[in-house]
Order: C-alpha cells, then structure tokens, then sequence
C-alpha cells in the first residue's frame, strides 16, 4: 500500500486546476447563452417563447451524465473528432444556460411592472428598458439562486469522468488506485470541494439577507 505524497497531491491539485477551469467557463458560457434564454422567456413573441421553454424543459428535464455523452458521442457521429475538454465544455454550457436562463426570467418577471411602465413612458426603447432598468435589478434579485446554481455546478463537474475528462475526482480516482487509499484520497477531494463550495455558500446565503431586509 503506498503512501499519499507530493507528487500526488500536485497531481490532485492539477485536476482541480481543470476542475474550477470547466466550472468558470460553463458559468461564463452558460450566464451568455442563459440570458437569450431569459428573455426568450419573458418575450411577447409565441415563438421565441416556445422555443425557450422547450430548450430549458430538455435541459432540465434529462441528466447532465445523459447530456455529457451525447455532446461527446454526437458530435464524434457527425464525424467530427472533438477533444474531451471541449465536448465537457460545451454541455456544461448547455446545461447552465438552461438552468440560470430559469432563475433569471424568474428575476425578470419579479421587477414590478411599474419599472417598465415608467421605462415606457420616458420613451425608452426594448433594449435600453432592459438594459438600464429591468435587468440590474433582475439580476440583483437572482444573485443568490445564481450563486447556489454555481454550487451545484462546481460540483457537477464530477461527472465529466465519464467521457475521460480528468477533474478533481477522476484525479482522486486514478491516486487511489495508485496507492490502494481510497478512504484518505476521497477525504482530501471531499476537503477540495467543501473549501471551494462552502465559502459560494456563504456568500449566497449573505445575499439572500441582505435582499430581505432591503425588501422590508
């Protein structure tokens, strides 16, 4: 039975390089794409907004695993050979955009409808009414949904294993095979994880009070 060493933990510490690497840009990539889906949801267009409830209902309703091999394996059967850290890449994209594009129309619906009333009658166009008056305080009231999914997304990115993406836990997988800990190696990874999440946590819940009392 080896021991846990340097060499071990560098390579722990390399997976969670990747890791937060693939949890920033499905963020990033997920709150672009999510805010079209935002708006398709609020539009007045039947079109558009069947079209977003469709896109968040097959998001939302199949599991990311599912979504991870059928990006990876789709895009391979269109005869495109695609690297594992892109496939991951873009169905975490998918799977956020759908899911903060949820709680932000949320947000959007919660701005009382004086707000664009009064944008109406100051003669601002669609883009300046959302831009300027509706979507700050949208996404302020969304901050901490937001920051909970970002949680749920770090973590999330365990699954990208299964296409041979190797992240924290794969990392974690591949030292306790090594050396036959598997007890010690998960504990660590556990640690990794509550010290990234728990901090995301607090900051949510802060937010959350600080909400409540400005609505008082």
């Amino acid at each position: 039975m080896a021991s846990i060493g340097v060499n071990e933990l560098l390579f722990l510490l390399q997976g969670l390089k990747w890791t937060i690497a693939l949890a920033a840009i499905g963020f990033a990539g997920g709150g672009l794409f999510g805010l079209g889906v935002a708006l398709s949801r609020v539009s007045t267009h039947a079109v558009l907004w069947r079209a977003g409830a469709a896109y968040i209902a097959v998001f939302q309703g199949t599991p990311l695993l599912m979504q991870l091999f059928v990006v990876y394996y789709g895009i391979g059967l269109l005869g495109v050979n695609v690297d594992a850290w892109i496939a991951v890449a873009i169905a975490f994209t998918l799977h956020a955009s759908a899911f903060l594009g949820e709680i932000w129309r949320g947000g959007i619906q919660s701005v009382p409808k004086g707000q664009t009333e009064a944008g109406k009658a100051l003669g601002l166009h669609y883009v300046s009414r959302m831009k300027d008056v509706i979507l700050p305080q949208a996404l302020k009231i969304s901050l901490p949904a937001t920051i909970g999914f970002l949680v749920q997304l770090v973590k999330g990115t365990s699954l990208a294993a299964i296409v041979g993406f190797v992240e924290l836990s794969r990392a974690g997988q591949i030292v306790s095979n090594q050396t036959f800990r598997p007890l010690m190696v998960f504990a660590i990874i556990g640690a990794i994880y509550f010290a990234l999440c728990w901090p995301l946590s607090l900051w949510g819940a802060s937010m959350e009070r600080r909400l409540a009392k400005s609505a008082r």
